[in-house]
């Protein structure tokens, strides 16, 4: 009878331990299997809890004066770290503490590990000036056909004259390239995925933007039909590298009062962003009526892109009107340079022969002094003081 009582509790052990084996290798499995669908869209409350930790947001769409565009800035042949550390410099003097800043596909096709390292040392410039950068992955506007090497010079007083798309006209027609920019995409968060330097990323500027004052002619036909997927894969293919960073897409024209007024492209950004951004380029009545209609959706927001001061977009008027809603707020400019946004939109159609007197876009002039100190005080004034 012990012999009998020995025998069953040895099987009934063994067959706990195989229970117990069999459910860690299960949990093994499903944490693999997670791993490798990657993370989730986050939840609000994970939203709320990583915007809290931020502090107000406040900074400028950055590119060096040295640069005219995105692969000017991050070519190996024109990387200017003694411009970008200066300027950068004057942003955190007047209390900036992010930059957005646009990446290219061409840059991690061209040479990936090269363009890692200088995207690693930029991330290094800006966390010695205490600034974390919201790093942009795509972008619709401007020329559509970019082309590595060197970069064309500036066009006299046209409003960013030599900005390139990306992905181009060509890869975006072209689906055999689209591996190509899933590696792009999967690559470059991956190697800052769990960096405390990197802010957050944006996967897709303007999306449905057909540029139809500057190349509209040259556009490809029905382009906003290729991006929407596009767009949705590029959210997928950046969670399913576990970036501890939020993921967006800005909505920047058109209605948003309700769900039912949204464009299918403009559902996707918000559906598919951890937090909420946005552009607005008009007055600080219209700016704080697009807070107001984003709200809804119960999620921290980050303007990233306003004040045009020729279009009735000022510091003076937005710039207050972010802070008392807690929303980031990330102007177009922070030096004028090759990009020459200091000119209006209007320079590709209207001919400008002078510096305007009234600056379109920018803050600082090459040499570092403000365009109008006022607006530097305000920035100062408002980034010091702590947030009720």
């Amino acid at each position: 009878m012990k012999l009998l009582k020995t025998t069953i509790w040895a099987v009934a052990a063994c067959l706990m331990l195989q229970n117990c084996a069999k459910k860690a290798d299960d949990q093994k499995e499903e944490a693999a299997a997670q791993e490798q669908a990657g993370r989730e869209i986050w939840t609000k409350e994970q939203a709320k809890e990583w915007y809290a930790k931020q502090g107000w947001l406040v900074g400028a769409d950055f590119l060096p004066s040295t640069a005219i565009n995105q692969l000017e800035m991050f070519q190996a042949e024109s990387f200017d770290t003694t411009t970008i550390d200066k300027e950068l410099g004057w942003a955190e003097n007047i209390g900036m503490n992010t930059m957005r800043v646009y990446l290219h596909d061409l840059l991690f096709e061209q040479d990936s590990a090269g363009f890692i390292k200088r995207l690693d040392t930029f991330l290094d410039i800006s966390k010695k000036h205490n600034i974390k950068p919201m790093l942009v992955l795509f972008d619709s506007c401007w020329d559509p056909f970019p082309k590595l090497g060197k970069q064309r010079d500036p066009k006299p007083g046209v409003h960013n004259s030599g900005w390139v798309q990306s992905p181009g006209f060509d890869a975006l027609k072209d689906s055999t390239q689209y591996p190509r920019l899933e590696r792009y995409v999967k690559g470059t968060i991956a190697a800052f995925a769990n960096d405390d330097r990197v802010l957050m990323w944006d996967i897709w500027n303007e999306p449905d933007n057909t540029n139809n004052s500057s190349y509209g002619k040259v556009e490809l036909p029905n382009k906003v039909d290729y991006v929407l997927p596009l767009m949705v894969k590029s959210f997928e293919w950046a969670r399913s590298v576990n970036p501890s960073q939020p993921l967006s897409a800005g909505v920047w024209a058109g209605d948003w009062s309700t769900p039912e007024t949204l464009k299918p492209i403009e559902k996707a950004q918000i559906e598919q962003s951890d937090v909420i951004t946005f552009h607005n380029y008009e007055n600080a009545q219209e700016f704080e009526k697009r807070i107001k209609w984003l709200q809804q959706y119960d999620r921290p927001m980050i303007c990233t892109e306003y004040m045009s001061r020729g279009n009735g977009s000022f510091f003076e008027g937005s710039l207050p009107v972010a802070k008392k809603y807690n929303v980031g707020a990330i102007n177009w400019g922070l030096v004028d340079g090759k990009s020459q946004t200091i000119y209006p939109w209007d320079s590709w159609k209207k001919t400008y022969t002078k510096e305007p007197d009234l600056w379109f876009h920018d803050i600082f002039r090459k040499d570092g002094t403000p365009y109008k100190q006022a607006e530097v005080d305000l920035i100062k004034k408002l980034t010091s003081e702590k947030s009720s």
